[in-house]
C-alpha cells in the first residue's frame, strides 16, 4: 500500500460544506477553521483541492419520490436549487483554478464527474472532509474503497448533527477502510 502521507497522487475532497449545510452545525467557526487548515496545507503542498457539492435544478427534477432523504430535502426550506444554498461556504471558497464537482446523490461519485477528474489528475489517494460524517463522508468512503482508492479521513474536518454517530464512524467503522487522522497530524 502507498504510504498514507505521501502527497504524490493525492487530492483533498471538501464535500458538502455548503451554505445550507454549515447552518446545521453547532460550532460552525471551529469546524470551518479546521477545514481551512486542511485546505491551506493541501495548497501549500500542491495537493489538488476538489470541492464537492450537492445540487439540483430548480424544482428538484432529479429527486425520485422513492428517495427518502432527498424527498425530505425537496420538501424542506433548504434551498439547494439556488446558488446561495448549494454554493461552497464563502469562508473556504475555492480559488479560481480549483474544481467544484456537483453531485446528485449522497456519495461524491454518484451523479458527478468526480471519478473522471480523479483519473485525469492520476489521483490514487483521496483525503476526505465534509458534512455529514454519516452522509457524504460515509458513502464516499465506501464507494472509494470499492474503487480501490487509498483513503484518509480527517476526523476533525468531518461533522455530523449526531455526535455519537460521528464518533462511532470515526473510531470504529472508518478505520477498517481508511487511515483516520486529525488535521494537525495530516499537516505534518
Amino acid at each position: 500500500m502507498e504510504q498514507q502521507n505521501n502527497h504524490l497522487h493525492t487530492a483533498l475532497l471538501v464535500m458538502d460544506v455548503q451554505g445550507a449545510t454549515v447552518k446545521m452545525l453547532n460550532d460552525y467557526s471551529a469546524y470551518i477553521s479546521k477545514v481551512s487548515e486542511a485546505i491551506s496545507t493541501a495548497r501549500s503542498n500542491k495537493i489538488p483541492v476538489i470541492y464537492v457539492v450537492v445540487g439540483f435544478r430548480n424544482g428538484y427534477p432529479e429527486v425520485n419520490p422513492n428517495n427518502k432523504s432527498f424527498t425530505l430535502l425537496k420538501n424542506s426550506d433548504m434551498n439547494l436549487d439556488k446558488e446561495e444554498g448549494y454554493g461552497v461556504c464563502k469562508d473556504i471558497a475555492p480559488l479560481p483554478n480549483e474544481i467544484v464537482v456537483t453531485k446528485k446523490r449522497v456519495s461524491a461519485f454518484t451523479g458527478s464527474d468526480l471519478e473522471v477528474i480523479l483519473r485525469s489528475f492520476a489521483i490514487k489517494h483521496i483525503v476526505l472532509s465534509g458534512i455529514a460524517t454519516s452522509g457524504v463522508v460515509l458513502s464516499t468512503l465506501r464507494e472509494a474503497a470499492d474503487k480501490d482508492y487509498t483513503i484518509t479521513v480527517l476526523s476533525d474536518c468531518c461533522a455530523d448533527r449526531d455526535e455519537e454517530v460521528h464518533r462511532v464512524l470515526i473510531t470504529k467503522i472508518f478505520p477498517r477502510q481508511a487511515l483516520v487522522l486529525n488535521v494537525s497530524e495530516w499537516c505534518l
